[in-house]
């Protein structure tokens, strides 16, 4: 049985990308889509040293913890935390190309192990009742026919993972770097949506290569559940503008146009972080881990250059004042409002 309710959109896991601070930054624009932290390890999710790794903001929810790990018992008392912890989901991430987590035995190899897999999915569902899903691709090296894919898909699905959400490409272990990875194998939609057709009483999602909302209903429309975008969030975040309206009219069988965004949308969104940016450095955080973070929600808006050029030099320092920020900010705002009078 499936459990969770339905998140037609989400934002991918990333490493370096989808910390705590990426995920506030994209709760200023989405309140509803599904939000997921970075691939944690196991190992990492365990260790009580390291537990800060696992908190949140409340405001971020909803948030699923990606898990990397191939043992079960201990992806078991993981699932178990992330519950205690209030994470709304567990996902397994069978996707991971990057050389430490080949040595590791997981991530995109256990697509070689799929009674593994399974194993690991029923382990993480009887230690907890949050839903368990994976997240995978279409293959790895040799291993790249339909087939296998679809093999790998029915064998996990028999430990009742909740959903698949499925990165239309394979990856290649020897050549190809992880970055490489995200973008030179071929992308196969059709394989993706062959899935959803052959696997009816499944929750198949689509990822990888979408780069815009339009994109994502594209793809709801053609039938699968969800679509998960990833590297497109991080250089604008305000792709998302819309996506609760979209969300609401898909629960609700309406339809809905998706809105213009334009420099005051933008800017009403880096005003709303200004007490986030302060209450962070108030509690002695780096200014800088924040607006990383926001350097995309200034895209296309007249002085994004120079908004951006004063926030990186400006938080170079650990000390740096969280009223550089909101200097930042004003200064945006000043040249788009003077470009829109000369315009």
């Amino acid at each position: 049985m499936t459990r969770g309710l339905a998140r037609p959109l989400s934002v991918a896991p990333m490493v370096d990308r989808s910390d705590r601070h990426f995920r506030v930054v994209m709760r200023a624009v989405t309140r509803r889509v599904l939000l997921y932290t970075e691939m944690v390890p196991v190992v990492a999710a365990l260790d009580p040293s390291r537990r800060r790794a696992l908190e949140f903001d409340p405001v971020e929810h909803p948030l699923a913890l990606q898990l990397g790990g191939e043992d079960p018992a201990r992806l078991a008392e993981a699932a178990a935390l992330a519950e205690a912890l209030g994470y709304d989901e567990v996902d397994l991430n069978c996707g991971c190309p990057s050389p430490r987590v080949q040595a590791g035995c997981f991530g995109v190899v256990l697509m070689e192990r799929p009674e593994r897999v399974a194993e690991c999915v029923r382990a993480m569902r009887s230690a907890a009742s949050r839903p368990v899903t994976v997240k995978h691709r279409l293959g790895v090296d040799a291993l790249d026919r339909y087939a296998d894919v679809a093999r790998f898909v029915e064998v996990v699905s028999r430990a009742g993972a909740d959903r698949f959400i499925v990165h239309a490409r394979k990856a290649w272990l020897q050549g190809l770097s992880p970055r490489q990875n995200r973008s030179v194998p071929p992308l196969r939609y059709p394989w993706v949506h062959r899935l959803r057709r052959d696997f009816p009483e499944l929750r198949i999602e689509l990822n990888g290569g979408v780069r815009s909302l339009r994109e994502a209903v594209e793809h709801l429309d053609a039938g699968v559940h969800g679509v998960m975008i990833g590297r497109a969030a991080v250089d604008d975040p305000m792709i998302f503008a819309g996506a609760d309206d979209v969300l609401r009219a898909r629960a609700e069988g309406g339809s809905v146009v998706l809105p213009a965004v334009g420099a005051a949308e933008r800017i009403a969104v880096l005003r709303s972080l200004s007490a986030y940016v302060r209450r962070w450095a108030g509690g002695g955080g780096r200014v800088s881990s924040v607006t990383r973070h926001v350097l995309g929600l200034s895209t296309g808006v007249a002085g994004s250059r120079r908004f951006r050029r004063a926030l990186v030099e400006g938080t170079r320092r650990p000390d740096a004042d969280p009223a550089v920020y909101d200097a930042a900010v004003d200064q945006l705002e000043a040249t788009a409002l003077a470009g829109a009078r000369v315009a």
